[in-house]
């Protein structure tokens, strides 16, 4: 019956759809649903009809991870055609927020959430990121520069905007391996510190803040940003953490960097939000998946919701820039990357793991450019911008 079932749906889908994949079936049968295939689709079993007859991304991407299916094609071409296949689905799957792995936002919580999707090897993240490691979004003057020249040019962008002076203290939220911290003080010359709750990620800065010869300069702490006491601090940034904080959390994570930061000091908050103005998940099935397999207990807040927070806590917002179509680059760069190296990443953490990554970023590269996400640079400034010392203008942001 279910054979018979999904043998007319696909006829339909044919007829209606025309989409670039052929489908072989359980039974050795191949069904092109267009002249022209570009992905080749193979079901590893009956049961794996229920799902392609009411697909999401979600779903779809779920069942490539456990083995349900296997896809052959350029990882660009597969995530785009299984955008077209949820298209076609009769399920609008906003997303309601995510499902949660390990609870809400405690301190070990929030631990347990971050090293596992940070700690599973630096080797690992090396071989797709940059030489510099930075896993956040780069910043393209003109789109053809490769990756590493985009990240130099985002650490520079973020030093500037926050008018870095020499001897200023700089505390980084969120540090991960150290670029943005041995960036400020070699050129600018601050004194910095970095947090991280990933072990790998802190014992990696270290050695680069040696390597460096930053040690009077730059200290690295396997700490919870929630914990820092040393206050207060010149300058603050936090680049690509915030969507670990958790939607009702948000008030109290600014109102840290509040209580953190001197008056007339400048905090760079630099991180992903949602489209959905009532900051709910990412819709298609995506958020969930990336709820599950990628980033557990990660929330997206709306960036209205973002900037009512900060102005709670006694923040000012003095500028906001949307990086939204410089994140699709990078993603495409990060996923090109991993194609590249993909069989010694399968190596390194198995074919499970390659799969979700494999999904995760080339997905994350058409989220992007689809605007189901955005990513805001919000920068603030503690009792106003007039006692701050920035510019009238956003000149100084740009002059290199």
């Amino acid at each position: 019956m279910l054979a018979e079932k999904f043998t007319r749906y696909l006829e339909g889908l044919k007829r209606e759809h025309r989409i670039p994949v052929a489908l072989e079936l359980w039974n050795g049968q191949r069904v092109e649903l267009d002249d022209a295939p570009r992905v080749r689709l193979k079901m590893n079993s009956l049961g794996a009809a229920r799902l392609l007859m009411n697909p999401t991304l979600g779903n779809l991407a779920e069942a490539y991870v456990e083995g349900a299916i296997d896809l052959d094609g350029p990882i660009a071409d597969i995530v785009g055609i299984a955008d077209q296949l949820a298209e076609t689905s009769t399920t609008t799957a906003q997303g309601s927020g995510p499902s949660g792995w390990f609870g809400r936002h405690t301190r070990g919580t929030d631990r347990k959430a971050i090293q596992y999707h940070y700690d599973v090897s630096n080797e690992f993240y090396a071989s797709w990121l940059d030489p510099r490691m930075v896993y956040s979004c780069a910043y393209f003057r003109s789109g053809a520069e490769d990756l590493a020249t985009a990240q130099a040019d985002k650490l520079g962008l973020v030093c500037r905007k926050l008018k870095l002076l020499p001897e200023e203290r700089l505390l980084d939220i969120g540090c991960g391996w150290g670029a943005m911290v041995i960036h400020a003080a070699s050129h600018y010359g601050v004194r910095a510190v970095g947090v991280t709750l990933s072990e790998k990620q802190f014992e990696l800065a270290s050695q680069r803040v040696r390597s460096a010869g930053l040690q009077d300069r730059i200290e690295i702490r396997l700490q919870d940003y929630r914990d820092v006491a040393d206050g207060p601090y010149d300058k603050i940034s936090s680049i690509g953490m915030f969507e670990h904080v958790g939607l009702k959390n948000l008030g109290k994570y600014f109102e840290i960097v509040s209580s953190l930061l001197r008056e007339g000091g400048v905090a760079m908050n630099h991180g992903i939000t949602a489209s959905d103005t009532e900051s709910r998940a990412v819709g298609r099935g995506v958020g969930e998946f990336i709820d599950r397999y990628v980033f557990p207990d990660g929330e997206l807040p709306h960036v209205s919701l973002a900037i009512r927070e900060l102005s709670a806590a006694g923040l000012e917002l003095v500028d906001a820039e949307s990086l939204r179509r410089h994140y699709a680059l990078t993603c495409g760069h990060w996923s090109r990357r991993f194609e590249q190296a993909l069989p010694k990443l399968t190596e390194l953490v198995g074919e499970r793991q390659a799969r979700i990554w494999r999904i995760y970023l080339a997905g994350c590269a058409l989220g992007f450019s689809r605007q189901w996400m955005n990513i805001y640079q919000l920068l603030v400034v503690k009792s106003g911008a007039e006692t701050a010392g920035l510019p009238l203008t956003r000149d100084y942001m740009y002059d290199r």
